[in-house]
């Protein structure tokens, strides 16, 4: 995982020393609590574990892993998981989900960008809201190539660039500059991206689907992401008062806007491409 403040329209910059990028990444994303916000995406990753056809004693590998949540799915299935994250603390929240079902998972840290598995190690490779957010798109689309066996199949959920988190990834870096030197995550979230991306695999096949977000109110929203998803608490913690009173204005005007429950709670639903390729 990396920095999700970026827009779709960034293009590729000098990345600089990337152990500096990759450190300030990884404060990022063990900021907060993002277990609290990953548990409520189990279904993106039950629904990517279909996409793919997951067959008993496969073995998978989950990238960017976070919590958990396609590794779990993945588990439930019989399956041979290693999940993978380079956030320590994220690991560990998914392991203890592991041992709470029972599951038997293999939890290693590792970067997306430099794999440390041999090549055609795994028959599946998943990823939801994960890989999207490395800043070498090319670099981690050709490891999960490399590491994928022929004939085995690559799933991916990313979030568009159209729909509800591209608006708030971008309302949010309108106040604070994102990090600069990485491609924008939401371009994961395009046909045209991911098939140059894996333009040596054998088929690539999208499907726009959509998870929805359902909180209390905007308000709760709000507190939630602000206290435990790391880019959004980082965000407020850069701003002075006015800056964060702004930024809070802003994000309550657009879940206001997004809302489509008029009796009574938050319901948004949020787009994102689900992407399956045939290695």
């Amino acid at each position: 995982m990396t920095n999700a403040l970026m827009t779709a329209s960034d293009s590729t910059l000098d990345l600089g020393p990337s152990t500096s990028v990759k450190a300030r990444q990884q404060a990022m994303w063990a900021s907060g609590d993002f277990s609290v916000i990953g548990t409520t995406l189990q279904i993106v990753g039950e629904l990517l574990c279909e996409a793919v056809d997951l067959h008993a004693g496969e073995r998978v590998l989950d990238v960017a892993a976070g919590n958990g949540n396609a590794t779990l799915a993945a588990a439930r299935r019989f399956t041979r998981v290693t999940s993978t994250d380079y956030v320590p603390a994220l690991l560990e929240d998914g392991r203890r989900r592991a041992e709470a079902e029972g599951l038997m998972v293999t939890f290693e840290t590792a970067d997306v960008e430099a794999l440390p598995y041999g090549d055609a190690s795994f028959d599946v490779v998943l990823s939801t809201f994960g890989v999207m957010f490395a800043p070498d798109h090319d670099r981690s689309a050709s490891e999960m190539m490399r590491v994928c066996r022929p004939g085995g199949r690559i799933g991916l959920a990313s979030w568009t660039p159209t729909g509800f988190l591209g608006q708030l990834f971008r309302l949010v870096g309108k106040h604070v500059p994102p990090m600069p030197g990485v491609r924008s995550p939401l371009l994961w979230g395009t046909d045209a991206h991911t098939q140059e991306l894996f333009k040596g695999a054998a088929r690539t096949a999208h499907i726009t689907r959509y998870f929805t977000f359902r909180y209390r109110s905007a308000e709760h929203f709000v507190d939630v992401f602000r206290t435990y998803y790391g880019p959004v608490h980082k965000a407020f913690a850069a701003l002075e008062p006015a800056g964060q009173a702004a930024l809070e204005s802003d994000l309550l005007a657009l879940l206001n806007q997004a809302d489509i429950c008029r009796d009574g709670g938050l319901v948004i639903p949020a787009e994102y491409l689900e992407t399956v390729v045939t290695r």
